[in-house]
């Protein structure tokens, strides 16, 4: 259940109550595709760092190691040592992605697994059932995410069958919600906004969906291939039309200002692998922009990532250090860059929950814009 705390112009501060716990939002979500967040960061490491929620993904986990053997283990919380949410996506992406290894038909997608070339058929029925055998707290419903710069009839018509199978998940997850052998029957289910760049086609399809009582409702199809202008403009036609009362969710999205700009126009919850994939490139964000830890100019700095910041990172280790580790290729280079950017983010999203309880979220902005702007 998702309860609307206060808001602060199209701001939303909730909260969504789950069967693993409470989901304070706004909220980042840590990208653990394959049930691990790259970079070597384990489950302790996500307690450390404040994560709210870990994501990971129904096609990977499906292809390796199978979703009957996590099953078989407990589902995914009990595999993976985590009891704090879960949200998967649906595979949808993912499949899309494989433009070269797929074809789409009304009942779903053929395609070939970018492992070992098998065939593999996914459509909404079998995307819930793997999600329910992964057991996780919040299943997205299965979708065709089409380009951002698609052609108008071809976006009319994916989203159009979207929304037709949107209703076969629902159906299936109410079917598999009632078996005697599904581990999680309080699974929550999230339905997908998509339009690409045509905004009226995004609104039909927001109203149309928000006719379902789902447990929350995402806007996909977004960072796919536009700017951050038109995806801030789509937000802005598109969220309105999504229930307040429901938490709202910006698949795949993004920098610390796309977030910030997606609060402003109504999101509740992130997800994105930039804090981790930067991170392992020796990338890692401050409040005053992001550093290159590669660069020459930290090869003799003895301070940390960032002054004050309380991450595993900065708590002991230098800049100097964190540098050599990744120019020798040292795994803990990574490790300590990726747990620092995650808990960037993470207690990014506290200082904007904390802005929105006190009302100054405008401000809070603001300033946090201002300051970000070194790119070294």
């Amino acid at each position: 259940m998702y309860r609307l705390i206060k808001k602060e112009g199209r701001a939303k501060r909730g909260e969504l109550t789950t069967v693993h716990g409470v989901i304070q939002t706004p909220v980042f979500m840590n990208v653990g595709t394959s049930a691990a967040i790259k970079g070597a960061v384990s489950t302790e490491d996500l307690h450390e760092i404040q994560t709210q929620v870990e994501l990971s993904n129904t096609y990977h986990l499906h292809v390796r190691p199978g979703d009957e053997v996590i099953k078989k283990l407990g589902g995914l919380h009990k595999f993976m040592v985590w009891d704090r949410p879960i949200l998967t996506d649906s595979g949808g992406f993912q499949v899309f992605s494989l433009s070269s290894l797929r074809k789409i038909k009304e009942e779903g997608v053929y395609f070939n697994s970018h492992i070992d070339g098998r065939k593999i058929f996914m459509g909404p029925e079998q995307s819930m059932q793997i999600q329910s055998n992964l057991a996780s707290t919040i299943a997205m419903a299965f979708d065709e995410c089409p380009n951002a710069k698609a052609e108008r009839d071809y976006v009319q018509n994916s989203v159009d069958r979207t929304t037709r199978w949107l209703l076969r998940c629902m159906n299936e997850m109410e079917r598999l919600n009632l078996q005697p052998d599904t581990i999680n029957r309080d699974q929550m289910l999230f339905g997908i906004n998509q339009g690409a760049v045509y905004a009226d086609i995004r609104i039909e399809h927001a109203k149309r969906i928000s006719e379902f009582d789902l447990d929350g409702y995402a806007v996909g199809g977004l960072a796919v291939g536009e700017t951050h202008a038109e995806m801030y403009y789509i937000l802005e036609e598109t969220v309105p039309y999504l229930p307040e009362d429901k938490p709202t969710y910006l698949m795949g999205v993004g920098t610390p200002a796309n977030i910030l700009e997606g609060v402003e126009r109504g999101v509740d919850f992130f997800d994105c692998v930039y804090p981790s994939r930067n991170g392992r490139h020796g990338h890692v964000y401050t409040n005053y922009g992001k550093l290159n830890l590669f660069n020459n100019r930290y090869e003799l700095d003895d301070s940390p990532i960032e002054e004050g910041c309380g991450c595993p990172a900065c708590r002991k280790y230098s800049r100097a250090y964190i540098r050599h580790l990744l120019k020798a290729k040292e795994m803990l280079g990574m490790r300590l860059c990726v747990l620092h950017n995650l808990y960037f983010y993470n207690m990014m999203m506290e200082e904007i929950r904390d802005a929105l309880d006190a009302g100054n979220f405008a401000a809070y902005k603001r300033q946090k814009l201002s300051n970000m702007t070194r790119n070294d």
